[in-house]
């Protein structure tokens, strides 16, 4: 059995890393982050024009019907350019929550635009991660009114929202609407998270309870696995290039014994990441039994593996590496920022360890 990529799989990486590689430069990174909204859009854009919109959306509601796995690839390349693309919540988490046949009418309703890039979603399910007290959202009569933080995608003014209210999702259209949306301070700029109010919102539930609510967060987790992979493999090749241009002592300082070991151990931990990524990936389609274990471990493991990345290859730059001169400092806060979304390492393997039961929940 052959475990590896198909042609067709294949060529979609090539597509997207050549797209990003020709507009997503440390420059334009520099832009977003003066608060130049036309870079963003300029992804965006080209990203509809591939068609990647529409990637999870099923070929009869106009999209191209591909899976998770398909998802975690050009996620894993939005990871390696820091690409400030509105991907995890728009792309992959709103198309897994309304393609279910429970939801026809919302799902022919709402999906075609979103594959077409006439329409943006945003997800905003956070309170069913990690529940605030005397917080949140509200429902009365058919209205959901309160606050939710760090909602995904949110920050272009969605048509829809998907919410949590009492493990119950909801889908809110946001024309005709009162709501107000922020952006919430945090220290990466190639990535937008949202505070959003409502003020008494109408809501059209969405049927599929607690599992579809684990199952489009297990998506999520899964995607944010493969962009932390993406930025882990810039970071060490970075690292590596870096190492075998500078010299101290008249000698490239990737012949010292140090950062040989520096380079191999951050290799050896991130080589093995990549298979269970492919594997959690996946398992969301083909194998469910499996689904919220596997994405679970990928999205904490991804987490620390990252994380130590980020700090070494930071290190074998030395004092370059904390300049804005090379730009590195925004994959190591990308990676600061995305261990965190859709609940941190240690909330996650509580979750793998209830799900195995070794915990009570």
């Amino acid at each position: 059995m052959e475990f590896a990529l198909s042609e067709e799989q294949e060529l979609l990486v090539d597509s997207v890393s050549k797209m990003l590689a020709s507009a997503c430069s440390v420059d334009e990174l520099r832009s977003q982050a003066s608060g130049e909204i036309t870079f963003s859009d300029k992804i965006n854009n080209e990203f509809i024009g591939m068609g990647l919109n529409g990637l999870l959306v099923p070929e009869d509601l106009g999209g191209s019907g591909l899976g998770i796995l398909e998802a975690s690839l050009i996620s894993e390349q939005i990871g390696k350019f820091a690409a400030p693309a509105i991907w995890v919540g728009n792309s992959v988490m709103t198309p897994m929550c309304l393609s279910n046949g429970d939801n026809k009418e919302l799902a022919e309703k709402w999906l075609p635009k979103i594959a077409d890039g006439s329409s943006t979603s945003g997800i905003a399910i956070n309170e069913f991660i990690s529940k605030r007290e005397d917080n949140g959202l509200s429902l009365d009569d058919g209205k959901i009114s309160g606050i939710s933080i760090f909602a995904i995608d949110a920050e272009k003014n969605p048509d829809i929202i998907i919410t949590v209210v009492e493990d119950e999702l909801y889908l809110i259209e946001t024309a005709n609407e009162k709501i107000e949306i922020s952006n919430l301070p945090t220290i990466d700029t190639t990535r937008v998270m949202s505070e959003i109010v409502f003020h008494s919102c109408t809501a059209h539930k969405v049927t599929g309870g607690k599992e579809l609510i684990k199952k489009i967060i297990d998506s999520g987790r899964v995607v944010l696995s493969a962009d932390l992979l993406g930025a882990s493999q810039n970071m060490l090749d970075k690292a590596i290039e870096y190492s075998l241009e500078r010299k101290q002592f008249n000698r490239i300082i990737g012949s010292f014994q140090a950062v040989k070991h520096m380079c191999a151990e951050m290799a050896a931990d991130l080589e093995p990441c990549r298979s269970l990524v492919w594997y959690a990936s996946y398992a969301q389609n083909d194998i469910p039994e499996e689904s919220h274990l596997t994405a679970c471990h990928a999205k904490a493991h991804l987490s620390e593996v990252s994380h130590d990345i980020a700090r070494t290859a930071t290190q074998v730059h030395g004092g370059m590496g904390f300049t804005d001169l090379l730009g590195l400092h925004y994959w190591f806060k990308r990676i600061g920022l995305t261990r965190q979304i859709l609940g941190g390492p240690e909330i996650v393997r509580k979750e793998a360890a209830v799900s195995q039961g070794f915990l009570n929940n």
